[in-house]
């Protein structure tokens, strides 16, 4: 299909900024006929052009624009580079993937780590070996992006490798990506409990705190009881508050956390108030009761409205519990 003769000369106008507005409307009649002067212009000397043609190539499914995006992920300009890098993470065929992991062994680590992240939701198989090599690239920003590769898959045999660069690796963004990933971990994988426990407990950094709770809400650990417990002493509250919400998850197991989930009624923070209300409320303990009362005028309406949540639900369970033949 040739181009509407109105909108040709303007391609190639000496002004790029008629360019990008002919480009703009070329990507908008989403003809395929199209598709070699969007990714001719990826080539434009001027970034705004480039720009244009990276973001009108947006999931088109084809070996040759993906081709091009992978191309425009060297270009010199971070907002034409982030551009193509949107566009590639929108494909949605998971045949795409054929044409994006070969090319996982490119020499800039930010296009290996866009790569990968485009990989994520097309559930690729063969991108495995490939992401199991970058799991020891230099660039941290690449083996997080591996490991999150991994994690989408969720292969049983990687487990121990994610479990040891959790606890391991010198990168904050590697080891946070790796406590997320365990997530998929079944309660038999060796190491996984051991490193959970122990970045909740030990990790410097409080965002590894804060992931090693968040991977337990999902887990749901009755063993690391006593492990998120010590973390509602922890010394930030987003710690406590996932804290709080893994105890709540675990139900009627996280009974003997029950003063230290009651204290925390008593912190500033609305948002921990709330989750420790719910959390009572999960865990069901009658012992409850008396505190879920106390927070009848907290200053916050939320908590108020959750508490009277939590209440009915303890209600009904000792109701259940009473109309149970003996």
């Amino acid at each position: 299909m040739s181009l509407p003769p109105a909108l040709d000369p303007r391609l190639h106008d000496a002004d790029p900024v008629v360019r990008s507005l002919a480009l703009r409307e070329l990507a908008e009649a989403e003809d395929e006929a199209h598709l070699p002067q969007l990714c001719a212009a990826l080539h434009d000397p001027a970034p705004a052009v480039r720009l244009e043609a990276a973001r009108g190539l947006t999931a088109w499914e084809r070996a040759e624009t993906v081709q091009a995006l992978i191309g425009a992920l060297d270009d010199p300009e971070a907002a034409v580079r982030e551009a193509a890098g949107r566009s590639l993470g929108e494909l949605q065929d998971p045949a795409s993937a054929d044409w994006l992991w070969p090319a996982l062994d490119h020499s800039q680590a930010a296009v290996r780590a866009q790569l990968l992240q485009a990989l994520r939701p097309l559930r690729c198989p063969a991108a495995l070996p490939a992401a199991r090599r970058l799991l020891d690239d230099a660039a941290p920003a690449v083996r997080a992006a591996a490991v999150e590769l991994i994690a989408w898959l969720k292969p049983p045999e990687d487990l121990p490798r994610l479990a040891g660069l959790a606890g391991a690796d010198p990168a904050p963004a590697v080891r946070r990506a790796a406590l997320a990933a365990l997530a998929y971990a079944p309660a038999e994988a060796p190491g996984v409990d051991a490193v959970l426990a122990r970045s909740l407990r030990e990790a410097a950094d409080w965002t590894l705190r804060e992931a090693a709770a968040a991977t337990l809400v999902r887990l749901r650990r009755p063993a690391l009881r006593p492990a998120l417990q010590a973390a509602l002493d922890d010394s930030h509250w987003q710690v406590r508050l996932l804290a709080a919400r893994a105890l709540g998850r675990l139900g009627r197991a996280a009974g003997p956390a029950l003063p230290a989930l009651v204290a925390q009624l008593a912190q500033p923070v609305p948002n921990l108030r709330k989750e420790t209300v719910i959390a009572l409320g999960e865990v069901g303990d009658p012992a409850a009761r008396p505190a879920l009362l106390g927070v009848a005028d907290d200053p916050d309406p939320d908590v108020r409205k959750l508490a009277r949540l939590a209440l009915t639900t303890l209600d009904r369970a000792a109701q259940a519990a009473s109309d149970t033949p003996k």
